[in-house]
């Protein structure tokens, strides 16, 4: 049983049968919404604790218990400022363009399977779907940058648009050797192959190889330093987004950090068993299964913070040649190493 259908058990008796699908879909969406919200103002604070932690700072601990008000606190004020912009601006499109990141992070978020009945929608193809939508985020980063008539900006959204077509690459092609030791692109069933066994150990050290290549990608694909060349406040200022403030500007923000988390889900689902407790008692206890899929996400997450705060900024051609040079000759040589795996069944089982 869904999430879906589990709301519509529940209203069917409350409301004429006619709205009845309308008030389950705003339901969901008010959920997702308020997921969304919390999560992304939450994971600021981490990131600031973690920041904190590594300069042997104290961080964020003023407003409420130990500083757990503070992002709160900032997105009032986000939500106060003034929303100004340049003269020669483009209007209509660098009004639209923080709703292109925000709505294609939404869509995202929405696929994922918390636990086999915490899931929103489960899609045959989700695997492909979240591969097809995250490319459509970066048309919201190039139309803010070009329309924004700042050079700055300009050079931040040409910047993130080639180092995502090119870091999009690896992201697809680690997934795809996955799939190939599963056989299914639906995120409900990739779970399930994964009873006897997390994919990152039954595929061998292929398997290990793909998950390396797609955190080193999927930090990329989020314009997170080291590959923050997008931003590059030393340089740009603030890259795309020079030009914006207030609620526009916490679009973009809250987008990064939503999109680090969607980066961290999608590897423990295909990786590391989604739901499933490495004990064997998920099944026992079902909402156990959103503590796992949790935990292994913001460890994840953690690593990906690691990453910033630890590794020097790559220059421009550094970039281009990690990805074309390294990883995408490592990332075809994988798949067909995998391709081999499968076909000689030398998978390992638990």
């Amino acid at each position: 049983m869904k999430i879906a259908l589990f709301i519509h058990e529940w209203i069917v008796g409350l409301i004429p049968a006619e709205i009845t699908g309308l008030t389950q879909m705003v339901l969901i969406a008010l959920t997702y919404l308020t997921l969304f919200a919390v999560l992304g103002l939450y994971l600021v604070l981490l990131e600031r604790r973690v920041a904190a932690w590594f300069q042997l700072r104290i961080g964020p601990n003023r407003v409420g218990y130990q500083g757990l008000l503070q992002t709160m606190a900032d997105a009032l004020k986000l939500l106060t400022k003034e929303l100004t912009g340049t003269v020669k601006a483009d209007k209509f499109l660098y009004n639209l363009a923080p709703y292109f990141v925000i709505i294609t992070s939404l869509m995202a978020l929405g696929i994922f399977p918390f636990t086999k009945n915490l899931q929103a929608y489960d899609l045959n193809i989700g695997l492909f779907f979240l591969i097809a939508i995250s490319s459509i985020g970066v048309i919201g980063i190039l139309l803010g940058g070009w329309s924004s008539n700042n050079k700055y900006s300009l050079i931040g959204a040409m910047r993130s648009g080639v180092q995502t077509i090119s870091y999009e690459l690896s992201i697809g092609l680690s997934l795809l050797t996955m799939v190939l030791l599963t056989g299914s692109l639906q995120l409900s069933e990739i779970v399930e192959v994964q009873k006897n066994g997390w994919l990152i150990v039954q595929g061998h050290i292929p398997a290990i190889i793909a998950f390396m290549i797609y955190m080193i990608a999927g930090t990329a694909e989020t314009n997170r330093a080291p590959f923050d060349m997008v931003e590059a406040e030393s340089e740009l200022g603030a890259g795309f987004h020079t030009e914006y403030s207030g609620m526009k500007f916490a679009y973009f923000f809250l987008a990064e950090f939503i999109n680090m988390f969607i980066i961290a889900a999608i590897a423990t689902t295909v990786f590391f068993g989604g739901w499933l407790s490495p004990f064997g008692i998920t099944e026992s206890i079902p909402w156990l299964g959103v503590f796992w899929f949790l935990l292994k996400t913001f460890v994840l997450v953690f690593l990906m913070m690691w990453f910033r705060w630890t590794f020097p900024r790559l220059r421009v051609d550094q970039l281009l040649t990690l990805e074309w040079k390294y990883l995408l000759p490592i990332n075809l040589a994988n798949i067909v190493i995998m391709a081999l795996i499968v076909w000689l069944g030398l998978t390992l089982q638990f």
